[in-house]
């Protein structure tokens, strides 16, 4: 099964929040654990893990908090999950790490393959970003057969996503 960790979710949820807020205000480790739910020290380690990546800032004082470091449409799916999971492959002979594990890498029918499933999800969510996960998404397509392009297509309101 492929599964984001509970923490990249976790992530996810609070960057949204932020997202909503982007051009206003900055909000505290407080806030947001009473606005997404999540324990506080849960959302005051995942705002250290985003501040230390890039993804975030923050600010002292009393009008203090978290802001992201850029807007909502120049941050990705891939770059949090990349951030929080590392690097994003269906197994782990697909991603670009020298260390496989797989004993039977060097005859595997289905290597190349893999690789190019991964490819087409680390594109796919390289172009979803916060600005996409505040409004409904639906799938509208995927495709691929007979050795063609692999295609997936994920249409937020406002634009499409394909790859």
């Amino acid at each position: 099964m492929i599964r984001l960790t509970k923490l990249t979710d976790y992530a996810l949820v609070l960057l949204t929040l932020i997202s909503r807020y982007a051009d206003r205000r900055t909000l505290t480790a407080r806030d947001l654990a009473v606005e997404s739910r999540i324990p506080l020290p849960t959302v005051t380690k995942l705002l250290k893990l985003l501040q230390q990546g890039g993804l975030l800032t923050s600010q002292r004082g009393t009008k203090g908090g978290y802001s992201l470091s850029r807007r909502p449409k120049k941050i990705s799916l891939a770059e949090v999950i990349s951030l929080l999971d590392g690097e994003i492959a269906l197994t782990t002979c697909s991603d670009h790490s020298s260390e496989s594990t797989c004993e039977i890498e060097d005859c595997c029918p289905t290597r190349a393959n893999q690789q190019v499933i991964s490819r087409a999800i680390r594109e796919t969510l390289s172009r979803v970003t916060l600005e996409d996960l505040r409004r409904p998404m639906r799938l509208a397509s995927v495709g691929g057969s007979g050795g063609k392009s692999l295609v997936a297509s994920i249409t937020p309101q406002s634009h499409k996503v394909q790859i």
